[in-house]
């Protein structure tokens, strides 16, 4: 078994910590030692029966430990990019969580830092990049492919060939037509019906699903606060508690068989 923290302490990192007791409930793999959230209020606090050890800078005292990084919502849906890049941990370190209920069917990858909730199906050839969050019940069907720390919010069906771009949010029960694009910073509202390519930053929703505006997310790292930032990005400086408040989603690569 190997020692396994959670960075956050909300309710995808509570979800997590299930899925991992349904793991060891099948076969033994993981020693969860609890949670980590930069908010001291948390720590010491006991949530889903573990505890919450502290900070995030108690990753440096424990070199041998798994990490998987639980934390995001659609207030907030960067989050989690954004705490991965900041530890800067190398990628070994990260656990990729699958429940036991889950199907991940031929051809299928999962990059690490990803975790697939109970449910989850990934019928054949899905590509899943790194950090990724799929809560319970997602469908994924042939060929879709998923970038690196998209959300995809639970009952979500996603047709053939379609594509969900890096840090994209899809919300509880929406269809997304096959081979469709969702870009990159952009998110798909609860319910909605998604027929068309949805562009870079922005939120769409409805059925069919329609722009509603520009997502004016927090500026990607590295962005210089006078500068003109990307298209759906907000270029002002990001709010502390975005990052300093973690309270809200395995080595190697796995591949269906």
């Amino acid at each position: 078994m190997r020692d396994l923290v959670i960075v956050g302490a909300g309710g995808f990192a509570r979800e997590t910590a299930a899925a991992v007791c349904a793991v060891n409930g099948v076969q033994p793999r993981w020693r969860l030692r609890g949670f980590l959230d930069d908010d001291p209020a948390l720590h010491g606090v006991t949530r889903a029966g573990l505890p919450i050890l502290g900070g995030t800078d108690a990753l440096a005292g424990m070199s041998g430990t798994q990490v998987v990084v639980c934390v995001g919502n659609p207030r907030n849906y960067v989050a989690r990019q954004r705490i991965v890049e900041r530890l800067g941990l190398p990628v070994e370190r990260y656990a990729t969580i699958v429940h036991p209920t889950a199907d991940v069917g031929a051809g299928s990858v999962l990059g690490p830092g990803s975790v697939l909730l109970a449910g989850v199906v990934l019928t054949a050839d899905v590509t899943v990049g790194e950090h990724v969050a799929v809560m319970p019940h997602v469908v994924l069907t042939h060929d879709d492919q998923v970038s690196d720390h998209v959300t995809i919010a639970s009952g979500v069906r996603l047709g053939g060939g379609a594509t969900l771009r890096r840090g994209a949010y899809v919300g509880a029960g929406a269809l997304v037509r096959e081979g469709v694009t969702v870009g990159a910073g952009s998110l798909v509202g609860m319910g909605s019906v998604v027929l068309r390519d949805v562009p870079d930053g922005e939120i769409w929703a409805g059925n069919p699903a329609r722009r509603l505006r520009t997502a004016g997310l927090p500026a990607p790292a590295g962005t210089p606060r006078t500068a003109p930032a990307p298209d759906g990005w907000d270029a002002r400086p990001e709010p502390v508690s975005a990052l300093a408040s973690l309270q809200e989603v395995a080595v190697p690569k796995v591949v269906g068989s």
